[in-house]
């Protein structure tokens, strides 16, 4: 899977990158119309003749699409290009006489008409192709920009974690640590882990399932050595491939969205249900748990207010997967239902 996703080839870019060949077939063309012109009307095709004007011809396309046309001087470059067109016209004309042995007799203006018109083509061809070019850098400037933005935005969601867990779980483990119980070291390591993977492989775009399911794993461990006599949880995986890429933090906030609302119902042993299924390319993550309609009144408002956030993640959905998945939010009786469909 791809997580920022390349434009598909444009008319624009498709014409940058055969430039080359763009001007090979218009030199071709250029040089041998007047042979194709000569099958069908009285005009003479000469090889030696056309290849004069061929030079002549590119160098006044080079000098405007290398030069002129860069240049921001409009009105010198306006000047510039009729004395380009009167010098090479000119110094074009006595080159056919003295190569060609031509008897050109009429004045300059006669055959400067000619010139003139053949040039104003080549001008605006030289035009056409620089701002075609010139398109295509601008578009992938604007592309750049965007997916720098998109980047920036996605890299301000997934720094909001939760502080409200981290006091609470450092309260416990500051608690275990005074009663010198054996699973200290172990909850001190696994709270390490979790905000090393938030800190750092929770900021990449990608990430193998596997690494994200321990980072969960760890998560509910550390909740439910916190909430030990309030919550029981079914926490179940189904992988087919565990080195599936997947964007990182995508189940945390609905897991944590969880926890959330059950430590704030009275009672103990509230369920709470967690299932993440990979079968072929199609994953499937489903968390349940019971909630109280007037929960949130007795939670925490730093909890209220912490961690990624449901909204948040739908964006981060959005931005990673677009199309290709299914967020189903339900509440059902006293239970609060999630399901998440995603297409990889």
């Amino acid at each position: 899977m791809e997580f920022v996703k390349p434009n598909k080839n444009s008319f624009l870019e498709i014409l940058q990158k055969r430039e080359l060949l763009v001007h090979l077939t218009f030199w071709v063309f250029y040089l041998f119309f007047p042979y194709v012109k000569s099958i069908t009307s009285g005009y003479t095709y000469i090889f030696s003749n056309e290849l004069i004007n061929l030079v002549f011809g590119m160098a006044i396309f080079y000098v405007t699409y290398l030069l002129i046309l860069p240049s921001k001087k409009k009105i010198v470059n306006s000047i510039l290009l009729v004395v380009l067109f009167v010098a090479l016209g000119y110094a074009n004309l006595k080159l056919h006489n003295a190569i060609l042995k031509g008897k050109h007799e009429e004045p300059f203006w006669y055959y400067g008409l000619g010139y003139f018109s053949t040039y104003m083509v080549l001008v605006l061809f030289s035009y056409v192709l620089y701002a075609v070019k010139k398109g295509y850098e601008q578009q992938q400037i604007i592309e750049r920009a965007n997916i720098e933005k998109q980047q920036a935005k996605l890299s301000s969601l997934k720094a909001q974690i939760n502080p409200h867990f981290l006091f609470n779980t450092l309260n416990m483990i500051y608690s275990s640590a005074l009663k010198k119980e054996d699973k200290t070291s172990e909850m001190i390591l696994k709270l390490s882990d979790n905000f090393r993977y938030l800190l750092q492989r929770g900021q990449e775009n990608a990430v193998s399932i596997q690494e994200d399911i321990v980072h969960v794993r760890d998560y509910v461990s550390l909740q439910k050595e916190r909430l030990a006599h309030k919550i029981q949880v079914n926490f179940s995986t189904d992988i087919d491939d565990e080195n599936q890429v997947i964007a990182p933090l995508i189940f945390l906030p609905f897991i944590e969205n969880a926890f959330k609302y059950v430590s704030s119902i009275k009672g103990s042993q509230h369920p709470i249900r967690i299932s993440v299924n990979l079968k072929g390319k199609k994953l499937t993550f489903e968390c349940e748990n019971p909630f109280s309609a007037n929960s949130k009144n007795h939670m925490d408002v730093n909890w209220q207010e912490s961690g990624i956030g449901i909204e948040n993640t739908k964006k981060r959905l959005d931005y990673f997967y677009k199309e290709n998945y299914k967020l189903d939010i339900t509440k059902e009786g006293n239970i609060f239902k999630v399901m998440l469909q995603i297409q990889l």
